[in-house]
């Protein structure tokens, strides 16, 4: 095994611990409030602040990742996701209700740097792992070790959300959070000793001009990702669960829903490079099926929504969850060539820092979602959430359509 497969393997295998206990994280806030009884634009607004801290981690990782290195900056990720668990193990049932939000925001905030400041570095490092290996077929090469590190840590995410639930159901709210802290530890443990300190450090930027400065293909791949993940999340973060909830489903129902539905979303990204054409220069057959995927997608949800208003004589979270695995499968296609395409994009010299722009966009259309997801459901149910999901997705499609199809003067070939 090549010392660049070598860190590629250490450090998707970091990054699955942290995205288990991160997929847990989200079930056991979002049951464990909902069971108290919070609204469903509180239960949103307890993760907002997650969401709106990853805008300015991603940004701010990707720069100290050039700088300082990608594994100095894994290690600040994992320990920063510890410290939020902890804090959040702290809270006390005699509290007020905003007293509760609040502290539950602050620390939900602090495990959202350490989400993005960990996926940052860990992307950057599938470019720089790649580029150690030396071997045949690089552009292949970059396509399969990024769906597959995309798709195995979301099915990890996937099996995080059935063991919240389990979790909650076993040892409680604090007794969970610290199980976490302790899993978490040990990764960090194996980060240190078995990933180079200085991997990845290369010149970084000098100014906040320098910084946003980025060529036309990557800004125009972070305003389809705004769009794409807004898409998911208006829909998926309170508007699933807590419609199949208000169903008749059970927590331990709709937490294996949600973990089966993110487990085979992740391996159908992993499985993407088999779905799309693959070409020599590695953008001209990559970036028409992305506007292909992006436009087949955007017709979904308002196909659900349609079902839905019609009643069609099918119970309702049937057709939700048949209609969510359509989606699903789209949308882990979509998110898997937009995940290689900011590869292929990136600058050489820079790469983590072009990385960060992109998921500090990603990291907006989840708070973007997010905040919808709450409002939208609120307002007018699940249908409201679905229409705004369509709408998102056409906004990721005019995108997609402008994304150039070969390599700018300004871009290295990877």
């Amino acid at each position: 095994m090549t010392e660049g497969s070598r860190n590629y393997a250490i450090v998707t295998a970091a990054y699955w611990g942290f995205t288990l206990t991160d997929g847990a994280l989200r079930m056991l806030v979002l049951l464990h409030f909902f069971r108290l009884g919070y609204s469903p634009f509180t239960l949103a607004f307890l993760f907002l602040l997650y969401e709106a801290a990853g805008i300015a981690a991603n940004l701010i990782g990707g720069w100290l990742a050039a700088r300082y290195g990608i594994t100095r900056m894994l290690v600040v990720g994992l320990s920063t996701q510890i410290l939020g668990f902890l804090l959040l193990s702290g809270l006390s049932p005699d509290w007020t209700a905003a007293a509760s939000v609040a502290w539950v925001v602050m620390a939900q905030g602090i495990c959202g740097v350490a989400k993005d400041l960990t996926k940052t570095a860990s992307k950057s490092a599938i470019k720089v792992a790649e580029a150690a290996a030396k071997a045949e077929d690089a552009e292949g090469r970059l396509f399969r070790w990024v769906a597959w590190f995309t798709g195995s840590k979301n099915a990890m995410k996937g099996i995080g959300f059935f063991l919240g639930g389990v979790l909650l159901e076993a040892l409680g709210f604090r007794g969970a959070l610290w199980g976490m802290a302790a899993m978490l530890a040990l990764v960090l443990l194996g980060v240190v000793t078995a990933l180079p300190a200085m991997m990845g450090k290369a010149r970084a930027s000098t100014s906040a001009r320098e910084l946003f400065a980025k060529n036309r293909a990557v800004n125009l791949l972070a305003i389809a990702r705004v769009a794409l993940f807004g898409a998911r999340d208006v829909w998926f973060v309170v508007g699933v669960p807590v419609f199949l909830y208000a169903s008749g489903w059970t927590f331990t129902m709709v937490g294996t829903f949600l973990a089966l539905w993110t487990i085979g979303y992740g391996l159908v990204q992993a499985a993407a490079p088999a779905f799309i054409r693959r070409s020599n220069d590695g953008l001209s057959s990559e970036v028409p099926a992305a506007r292909i995927w992006s436009l087949g997608l955007a017709f979904i949800p308002f196909a659900i929504a349609a079902l839905l208003a019609s009643g069609a004589g099918l119970r309702p979270d049937l057709i939700l969850v048949a209609g969510l695995s359509l989606f699903g499968f789209a949308f882990a296609v979509n998110s898997s060539v937009h995940s290689y395409l900011i590869l292929a994009y990136a600058g050489s010299e820079k790469s983590a820092e072009d990385v960060g722009f992109y998921y500090a966009a990603n990291a907006l259309g989840r708070f973007t979602g997010t905040l919808l997801s709450g409002l939208l459901y609120q307002a007018a149910g699940l249908h409201g959430c679905l229409i705004g999901s369509g709408l998102m997705l056409i906004a990721c499609f005019m995108a997609t359509t402008a994304l150039p199809g070969q390599r700018s003067a300004t871009s290295v070939r990877t």
